[in-house]
């Protein structure tokens, strides 16, 4: 009889690429992942792992299996699911991520409500790029992604995941209070083409959007600073070091010293939450995805 919990570990590496992936996926350390694989190869009686340079590689008997693993894991989720939903109680443990404006600004509200109403549901929430949450469900790692895109700028999502949305947030432009523009009732972002920009890392889906964006309008802009953390742009927008574009949730306290200003074609971000299809019918999930619907809501 294969153990489900090697075939999990199996299905980890398959889908990561490495022990060290599978590992930090799994919540287990290496030793861990290579003793599971150690087990399995026993049990099945063939070499599912060869080395490959400093790591490892499936055989063709693992690539197989993993197969096989993959739809053995789907349909637990599934039985899971219909348990779940047999019993009607929102119970077990729920994994879910957010992008950080959402957690500070999102995420709290939440969580909070579901603890009350669902004492038996057991949550646990994580920080990541939007990407990253929608990979960590693809893969299995997260029950729940919140993650965003641009009215201008969808983020793919992958096939085999749902969507709920969830708020649409505005973003203004945020400048020192001494910038010529800081009295204005609306801008345009193409008013501060001769500014410094304050953005997000190379190569995250909001800085892409951002150039994107501004060089639709017309201009090359000109990057000051990076930062990931949106408080930490306003603070060197407080500085004087530079504009930036600053969505509202998650936003306060502003520091002192930055104005914001709406732009006049409205900047909006859209928030939703992403899950696997094959876990819709788990009441913990229905649960989680409505009382961030609520908090979505009480945010208007």
């Amino acid at each position: 009889m294969l153990n489900l919990e090697r075939l999990r570990t199996l299905d980890a590496l398959a889908r990561h690429g490495s022990v060290s992936g599978a590992a930090a996926g799994l919540h287990v350390t290496t030793s861990a992942v290579s003793q599971q694989m150690t087990k399995l190869e026993r049990e099945v009686g063939q070499q599912l792992l060869a080395k490959n340079g400093r790591g490892v590689r499936l055989t063709d008997a693992g690539r197989l299996l993993a197969e096989h693993a993959a739809r053995i894991l789907s349909q637990v989720e599934l039985a899971q699911s219909d348990l779940e939903r047999q019993r009607g109680q929102a119970v077990g443990e729920l994994r879910i991520s957010a992008f950080p404006t959402a957690m500070r600004g999102l995420l709290p509200a939440a969580l909070s409500s579901l603890r009350v109403r669902h004492p038996g549901l057991r949550v646990g929430a994580q920080e990541l790029e939007p990407q990253q949450g929608v990979n960590g469900v693809v893969r299995g790692d997260l029950d729940l992604a919140v993650v965003l895109d641009w009215y201008n700028k969808p983020l793919p999502v992958p096939d085999g995941l749902m969507k709920a949305p969830l708020i649409d947030d505005p973003a203004d432009v945020a400048m020192p209070v001494a910038h010529p523009m800081a009295d204005r009732a609306e801008v345009d972002l193409e008013d501060f083409a001769d500014d410094e920009w304050i953005t997000w890392a190379e190569g995250e889906f909001c800085h892409e959007w951002l150039m994107f964006t501004l060089r639709a309008k017309g201009f090359e802009p000109r990057i000051g600073h990076r930062a990931e953390e949106h408080h930490t742009q306003l603070a060197l927008v407080a500085a004087g070091l530079g504009v930036c574009v600053a969505p509202r949730l998650g936003r306060d306290p502003m520091p002192a010293g930055v104005r914001t200003v709406p732009v006049r074609h409205r900047v909006r971000r859209h928030v939703y939450v992403v899950w696997r299809a094959d876990a819709d019918r788990r009441p913990s999930i229905r649960a989680a995805v409505e009382a961030l619907r609520v908090a979505g809501a009480g945010l208007g």
